[in-house]
Formats: C-alpha cells, structure tokens, sequence
C-alpha cells in the first residue's frame, strides 16, 4: 500500500480516487473547488490538502485527471504546486489528457527535482473511471511504469507502456481521432437507416456482430436514435482533445483531413447549444440538416 495524492475531484478523478482508497491507499486528495474535495473525504476518509503542495506532502505518488494543458501546469508548478510539495525520487503519473508538449515540459521540470514522471491518459469515460475498468495507455521509462502499474491496476482494465515520457499522450490522441471517426460513420448509417424507412435498433442488432461493429455503436446507438445525450463524455472536452490531435499533427507531418473535418462537425453542435452533449451527438447535426 502507498501514500498517495491525487488532483483533480472531476467526474474523472473522484471515482479513481475513490478506487485507491477502497484497495487500502492512504489518499490524499486536492481540487479547486475546496467543497468536492471535503465531500470525497466524507466518504472515502483520507485527507484533503489546501493545495497541490499540502496534498502532495509526504506522499510517495502523485496522481492528477484536471481539464487541460494549463490546468496541469497550474498543480504542478509554482510554490504551491505539486512538485513543491516532492520530495526526491517520488513519482507523478498524469491522467489528464493534454498535449505532448505539456507532458515533455513538465516531465523535465519534474527530472529538475528528481521526480519520476509518467504520463497515463485514459479511455473508458466517467463509466470506465466509476467502475474501475478504464484503458491506460502510459509513456515514461520501464522503471517508472512499473512502479505506477500496481497502483494505477485500482482502476484499470487495462494498462500498458506505449513507450518514453509523451507516448502515452500520442496514443491517446490515436484514440481520440478514431473515435471522432467511427461516431461520424454510426452517426451517417443510422441517419440513412432511417430516411430508407428501416428499423434503426434491427439494423444495427444484425450488423453489430459483424465488421461494422464496435463499441460506440454497441453503448450508444439506442441513446443516438432515441436523441438523448445528457451523458458521456462532453463535445466541449472532444473539441479540445481534437485541438492536441491537430496541432501535433501538423509538428508531426501527418495529414489528418477526416480529424480536421468532424472537428468543425462538432464546432456545429456547439453552435446548436450542445458543448455539453454527449460526443454521439453528431447524428443531432445530421437531423438537423435533414429536416
């Protein structure tokens, strides 16, 4: 068992917190808003730290899910950021999903101070993180992923080292441009399943075992033919993890015209007033422009 902290009391980070705590971690734990980390304390017991610093005190990981680039800088650095409160030969492993860019920046101001870094985003959205069965793809050295794996295993199906510190990132953005494409394909195949008069829900019950199928149109084509998306993970959040994917694209050379596309799809739906709908909602564009 471990002492550890963790930063970030979202829709994320409360449940994975909430896992290291019931498999015996001694957690303490940080967000902005003081009032989620006093109710995750209520029921889970440990501690809540005034700030990164203070939660990081004493502990030997440091883990953080918070919004953005900036939102990691701002736990990580600065006199009462995270980093302040390491001592030498400590590890931080970041959940977030941010920038490769980010990832190298920190990760060598944390080498600066003898922290180990490793950088674990993750798939599985707010169900994955509630029940314990997220995806981690991780970047960093073997050494360090090994010392993470045990006490990432609270809340993961699956992990795995995907290479150096920024990896983990750059999967993760594999992850994201093909999930913003097959949601575009489902969205289109139920949209014309509809107009040619069949029976969304038997269409894809014959071809969801089949090639066409995966987990998107298993988990939320019901939800997408019934119009529904108050749930899942948030158009606002894909359009800034499509924002990394396209900037490191361009670093990177690798054309992604189809990414860029179903990118301004969703600058649509947030125009329609939906930042905060689910990402399936693209087939909601389609009706619209269908009539």
């Amino acid at each position: 068992m471990a002492n550890v902290a963790f930063l970030g009391m979202g829709v994320m980070g409360a449940p994975m917190a909430g896992h290291l705590a019931a498999a015996g971690h001694d957690v303490a734990v940080y967000n902005r808003t003081v009032a989620k980390a006093e109710a995750w304390v209520a029921k889970h017991g440990g501690r809540h730290g005034a700030s990164p610093r203070e939660a990081a005190d004493g502990c030997q990981i440091v883990m953080a899910c918070v919004g953005n680039d900036d939102d990691l800088r701002g736990v990580c650095l600065g006199e009462d950021g995270a980093f302040a409160g390491m001592g030498e030969g400590t590890l931080f492993v970041d959940h977030t999903t941010v920038s490769a860019e980010v990832t190298r920046e920190l990760a060598a101001a944390a080498a600066e101070r003898g922290i180990a870094y490793v950088d674990a985003p993750v798939s599985g959205g707010q169900a994955g993180a509630e029940n314990g069965q997220l995806v981690i793809m991780c970047g960093g050295t073997q050494a360090d992923y090994d010392r993470a794996e045990p006490i990432i295993a609270a809340f993961a199906k699956a992990t795995r080292l995907m290479g150096g510190v920024g990896a983990g990132q750059l999967t993760k953005m594999v992850n994201q441009i093909c999930i913003a494409g097959l949601l575009q394909g489902l969205s289109e195949g139920l949209m014309f399943a509809q107009k040619a008069g069949l029976d969304g829900e038997a269409v894809i019950d014959v071809i969801q075992g089949g090639a066409a199928g995966s987990w998107q149109m298993v988990n939320r084509h019901k939800t997408m033919l019934a119009g529904e998306f108050d749930h899942g993970f948030a158009v606002d959040w894909m359009r800034k993890d499509l924002g990394i994917c396209l900037t490191e694209a361009e670093n990177i050379g690798a054309p992604l015209p189809g990414t860029a596309l179903i990118d301004q799809y969703y600058k649509d739906v947030q125009a329609m007033g939906g930042g905060r709908w689910d990402t399936s909602s693209l087939v909601a564009r389609l009706s619209k422009l269908s009539g």
